[in-house]
């Protein structure tokens, strides 16, 4: 974002903010709620994401709420992608940041995987479909949903600058050291040995 013109700054702050209003939308707490379940933080992690309204039983709304979570990203982006790469930048950085710390909720939101995958949706397919085959490569073969997506999350930034978007790059480097951090429960798990197994029981 260099050489902006200081016009510039007054659009980027819009944008930043629009998508963080966008993105503290907390799908898996809407849906669970219209569904009469109450609310999602009370049962398995407290989260608020998919993965914690899977633990309700109800795969659809589970789905839902992954589709909602990337859905407000990719929004965001697209929205501000009209004004140019540094706004739909900064439109995704804050959808991401306002799925992760949404004001609504005490700034305690969810961990990002589905935001991180709805801005990258909108801002490079191939780094997508790059994300994609190196975590069901990963998850096949180490049954770990969560260390398949702090892979592939690492892995992202890499593909976007090898295939010439540097910019987008640098967003998703910030992204995915976030996506990390608010996964260190489960990086402990991991290290502990006691981290879930896709399709294990219990």
């Amino acid at each position: 974002m260099t050489g902006l013109d200081h016009t510039a700054w007054p659009l980027l702050l819009a944008c930043l903010a629009g998508g963080y209003l966008l993105g503290s939308i907390p799908f898996g707490l809407i849906v669970t709620r219209f569904a009469g379940l109450g609310d999602v933080r009370a049962i398995g992690s407290g989260n608020i994401g998919a993965t914690n309204v899977l633990r309700t039983g109800r795969k659809g709304l589970a789905a839902a709420t992954l589709l909602g979570d990337a859905l407000k990203g990719t929004a965001a982006v697209l929205i501000a992608k009209q004004f140019g790469l540094e706004a739909a930048l900064v439109a995704g950085l804050g959808a991401f940041l306002g799925h992760l710390f949404p004001v609504w909720l005490g700034f305690k939101g969810g961990k990002g995987v589905a935001t991180f995958l709805g801005v990258l949706l909108a801002l490079s397919p191939l780094g997508l479909l790059a994300f994609a085959v190196i975590w069901l490569g990963l998850a096949f073969s180490l049954k770990y949903s969560s260390l398949a997506a702090l892979i592939a999350s690492a892995a992202t930034p890499i593909v976007l600058w090898a295939t010439g978007q540097p910019r987008v790059a640098l967003l998703f480097l910030l992204l995915a050291a976030l996506l990390w951090w608010k996964h260190a429960p489960n990086i402990r798990r991991l290290i502990d040995g006691t981290e879930g197994r896709i399709g294990q029981k219990g």
